[in-house]
């Protein structure tokens, strides 16, 4: 049978191949280009920014690993590949498997020096760049410094495992990874080549092959004795434990020795494979790896499953109590949570603490009332995650303004007085900007800030007809209040996501957009950046490097762009802080401040390490959630971890984008082997100023890690742990649709043993899988306590409402329900704000909860309407929180609490405290107004007409069975109520809400 001739394969012309070549040099080239360009526009920030160091350290450190591990790699692959080659044998016996190997031998043999310069280029360039990114670990090693602990099993300072440990492994795992590479390319080189003939008759390897193969093989099996040693610290770590983490019974008294024996098994056979070049027979080598492989199974698996299913299961509460005695103490220490030195437990269990169910004492709930002066006068009524559409509608000024989704509380003293506020910077925000804004000249030369700092007293809101909305007591443009900054330009903050082309030359008419002229929105004042921020543009290559960075012409092309001009990128605070600061984690919630005349935003610096013997692992970024997580606050990302420090207090300046690194927890081992790393970058502590202190605030992301931890580690007897009797839980927030955790809460007031009113983070816990209240917890943010943790205990046998009880009783009170029915309508919607759980000294907790009113037009805003109050089960809902006080505990408490000047009423000649007229309740419509001997106003007189007509309307509804007449005249009653007792206050704010 003739056979067909082959078939001609196509090839490419001359012309093709210069076409195609071309083509590939080009995008080689583009692509070193834009990879340089990234490179140098990055060099230029951290250059105009200070932190070179960071930069150089950091590049030095890749590219020393990267060639390192690529030489290490490629090289020893490249060597093992030569050898087997060199040493190929000269004649191979003629068989089939030989002759179909010949082609890929004379295909190879032309190119065999390209062909291995390829195989180690390739492989050295994988290696290098996954060795790179372990330039932490490497780091870290090199800078290690002592914890001045050690851990219960090995007694070996705890640095080992968070510095040294990590990086044994990566060595070890590359050097497993390097030997096997080898071992491959060196079979399938003998193989090509004649030195290993599977299936050719007579001898399978040649000398030169079996030398080879033995020596890797060995060196692998060395490797693995290198692993058995390095497990054995590795049991810190296990998980084999049900309910902790870390070395357990099985784990100390069946695998600690069995990985010790395996240790000498490897090296015993490692031997055998060494001795194999000399004794020339497999026999022994063999049988030595059958020998590992069985030592591993029967006493590295085996002997401990049976230890563990039936030695440990039938009584695991005891035979594990030593080692979660262990967990318990490790993972407090790792979190930072050590009884007596971090946190303090408090049994708040009084008599009048007002359980549910049951009658509180008046008198005792009264007596801890009236002399409550620290508290209940700054309850925060202003919820900062609702009245960012409020801050808009009353302070945005022009369209390209905005605010964050989520505002901010902060406190101040104002004439003497520590109050907290909600604050917020009006940051440029560029998705404000109309179609004819957005073009390039405008977006990034014009509109190229924002301006300004608001403030509003966070338990005050303004009266009058249009009552309900925040007091901004720092505000407008230009900024004019009681907390007002020498520079209040914004040009780095949260919203803003563009560069900006910012200075020019001496005697140019300022473009950029500042101020309105006079208040009319067709002037504007301009102005031109004079800051120290920015990268300087200068020079030609200068122009073409960011026209190659940011893809734009118009820095070649434009006139806005000249030899003054700078150029402001990486304008985000927290994108600031984790640039110059690649080693912390940063919290997701950054906060302006006035510091020293300038607006300066604070954020908290982490350092953490997924390596601390014996703490329990968790996910950053799940630990850090709650209900507000990506509406309000950025999320973390989700790595593990098992050890936190907020040891780093960042500062960026708004105007020009300083970056300041503070040391704020001295004694923290991670943080300190980074500055070493990088000496100087980080400020001592002693360089904070008092003023910037005053403004830290314990960090969200950090507490909410802590209270997930205290809800398991809060038990100290190991049984009553394991079986989780006393187990808490983080409950979920009631006011939000998502069943997320409920956000803690910053409030100041007065914690239980301290003198006076402190500016705290707080949490309400609930018992496990349980609505009740189990335990409140507070972290201190004031300068001489800060970092104090206070949990208070309830009781275990009472059941105390919690914050879903609590908000279900609002809901089903008559009167808020008959409200929320009347809010929630075609042009309203109710809007519950934060439940804030705030302790009365030893009287209880008093629940208080905000309730805002939105109209569904457009450009509305949330208005605060009602305040919500529960104490032992007994509701209060009012207009203020003094009324909503007087409801629940008599009258004349809500004046007593919320006395505006913070201080009890002053008694009179006999002793006794002046007395202070019952208000209107606003839920009993047939109570006449009392004026209190208050002159009557023209104000006072329209609303008694307007109540009297709304009174007469009811009736008249309720006779005819009318409802939706009864439930306007409600609503009319209502506000003329309002209206009655605007008119009967002082014009302005009123305190207490």
């Amino acid at each position: 049978m003739a056979m067909r001739p082959p078939v001609p394969v196509p090839t490419l012309s001359r012309r093709a191949k210069l076409v195609l070549g071309a083509v590939a040099v080009l995008l080689v080239l583009f692509t070193v280009i834009g990879t340089l360009t990234n490179v140098y526009v990055d060099y230029l920030w951290f250059d105009e920014t200070n932190y070179t160091q960071i930069f150089w350290t950091e590049l030095q450190t890749r590219a020393l690993l990267f060639a390192v591990a690529g030489v290490a790699t490629g090289g020893a692959v490249a060597a093992s590949i030569h050898l087997a080659y060199r040493f190929r044998p000269t004649f191979r016996p003629m068989s089939l498997e030989q002759q179909n190997l010949e082609r890929y031998r004379q295909s190879l043999e032309p190119r065999r020096g390209l062909v291995l310069t390829a195989v180690a280029v390739v492989l050295g360039l994988f290696a290098g760049f996954t060795a790179q990114s372990s330039w932490q670990t490497w780091l870290t090693f090199r800078n290690s410094t002592d914890f001045g602990s050690t851990d219960p099993q090995f007694g070996i300072d705890i640095s080992f495992f968070v510095f040294e440990y990590p990086f044994y492994r990566l060595l070890l795992g590359f050097g497993f990874a390097i030997v096997l590479l080898t071992l491959i390319g060196s079979v399938l080189t003998h193989y090509v080549f004649g030195g290993l003939r599977l299936q050719t008759p007579g001898q399978k390897l040649t000398a030169a092959a079996r030398v080879q193969l033995s020596v890797l093989l060995g060196l692998f099996v060395a490797l693995k004795a290198v692993a058995y040693w390095l497990d054995r610290y590795g049991l810190v770590y296990s998980d084999r434990g049900d309910v902790f983490t870390g070395a357990s019974y099985t784990d100390v008294n069946a695998l600690l020795v069995p990985k010790t024996i395996l240790v000498f098994v490897a090296a015993i056979c490692a031997i055998a494979f060494f001795a194999n070049i000399f004794v020339r027979n497999f026999l022994l080598p063999a049988a030595a790896l059958v020998l590992l492989l069985l030592s591993s199974v029967v006493i590295g698996v085996a002997y401990p499953a049976i230890v563990q299913q039936f030695v440990v299961r039938p009584s695991a509460n005891e035979k594990e109590a030593p080692y979660i005695e262990r967990a318990i103490e490790m993972t407090r220490q790792a979190y930072n949570l050590v009884d007596g030195d971090d946190v303090e437990y408090v049994n708040y269990a009084q008599e009048t603490t007002g359980e549910a169910g049951e009658e509180v004492d008046p008198q005792v709930a009264l007596a801890e009332l009236r002399n409550d002066t620290e508290t209940i006068p700054n309850a925060r009524l202003l919820d900062p995650n609702v009245l960012s559409e409020t801050f808009t509608a009353r302070q945005q000024i022009r369209n390209w303004y905005g605010f964050p989704e989520k505002l901010d509380v902060d406190r101040y003293a104002v004439d003497g007085e520590l109050r907290d506020y909600v604050v917020a910077v009006r940051e440029l925000d560029s998705a404000g900007l109309s179609e004819n804004q957005s073009t390039w000249i405008n977006r990034h030369t014009v509109y190229t800030h924002g301006h300004g700092f608001v403030a509003a007293p966070a338990n005050e809101v303004v009266g009058g007809s249009d009552g309900g909305e925040p007091n901004f007591t720092t505000g407008d443009l230009p900024v004019r209040g009681d907390i007002v900054p020498e520079q209040s330009r914004i040009y780095y903050g949260e919203l803003i996501e563009d560069y900006s082309v910012v200075g020019a030359p001496e005697g140019t008419a300022p473009r950029e957009s500042d101020l309105p002229e006079g208040g009319s929105d067709d002037r504007q004042i301009n102005n031109t950046y004079d800051g120290e921020g920015g990268v300087s543009v200068g020079s030609f290559f200068r122009q073409l490097t960011f026209a190659i960075n940011f893809r734009e012409r118009n820095f070649l092309l434009s006139s806005a762009v000249n030899e003054e001009s700078k150029v402001l990128y990486v304008r985000d605070p927290r994108e600031r802080v984790e640039k110059a600061a690649p080693f912390l984690e940063v919290d997701g919630d950054p906060y302006p401040a006035v510091i020293d005349g300038r607006v300066t935003w604070i954020l908290d610096g982490y350092t953490t390490s997924d390596s601390y013997p014996y703490a329990e692992q968790m996910q950053l970024g799940e630990a850090a959630a709650d209900s507000l997580t990506g509406t309000g606050t950025t999320a973390l990302p989700n790595e593990t971890f098992n050890y936190i420090r907020n040891s780093v207090k960042a500062t960026v300046d708004a105007y020009d984008g300083t970056v300041t690194l503070y040391e704020y927890d001295t004694e923290d081992p991670v943080l300190r082997t980074f500055m070493k790393a990088f000496p100087g970058v980080v400020q001592p502590k002693s360089e904070v100023s008092q003023e910037l202190e005053s403004h830290f605030r314990y960090p969200e992301d950090l507490f909410k890690v802590q209270r997930d931890i205290l809800t398991r580690y809060h038990v100290d007897d190991p049984i009553a742990f394991y079986e989780g009797s006393d187990r808490w839980q983080v409950p979920t927030d009631p006011t939000q649709d998502v069943e997320a955790d409920q956000p803690p809460y910053y409030i100041l007031a007065q914690r239980p043993g301290d003198d006076e009113a402190t500016f705290q983070l707080t949490s309400a816990l609930n018992a496990f899988q349980r609505p009740n209240l189990s335990a409140f917890v507070s972290a201190s943010s004031a300068p001489d306590t800060y970092g104090d943790i206070q949990v208070l205990q309830l009781p275990g046998n009472t059941p105390f409402l919690g914050p879903t009880q609590v908000q279900n009783s609002f809901e089903a009170n008559d009167d808020i329900r008959r409200d929320l029915t009347l809010f929630d309508s075609d042009d309203s919607n109710s809007v519950f704000g934060n439940l804030l759980t705030l302790p009365i000294g030893d009287a209880g907790l008093l629940y208080v909860e905000p309730l805002y009113v939105e109209s569904t037009g457009e450009g509305s805003f949330p208005l605060l309407q009602r305040v919500m109050v529960n104490f032992g089960g007994r509701i209060g809902y009012a207009s203020t929180l003094a009324e909503a006080l007087d409801q629940v505990f008599g009258a004349g408490i809500g004046e007593i609490a919320t006395d505006s000047d913070g201080a009890p009423p002053t008694p009179d000649d006999d002793g006794d405290e002046t007395p202070t007229p019952a208000p209107t309740d606003p839920a009993d419509p047939t109570t006449p107004p009392d004026t209190g001997g208050t002159p009557a106003t023209p104000g006072m007189e329209a609303a008694v007409q307007d109540i009297n007509a709304a009174l007469e309307a009811l009736a008249t509804a309720q006779q005819a069975g009318d409802f939706a007449g009864q439930g306007q005249a409600l609503e009319d009653l209502q506000t003329a109520v309002d209206a009655y007792q605007a008119a009967q206050q002082a014009a302005g704010a009123t305190p207490g809400g």
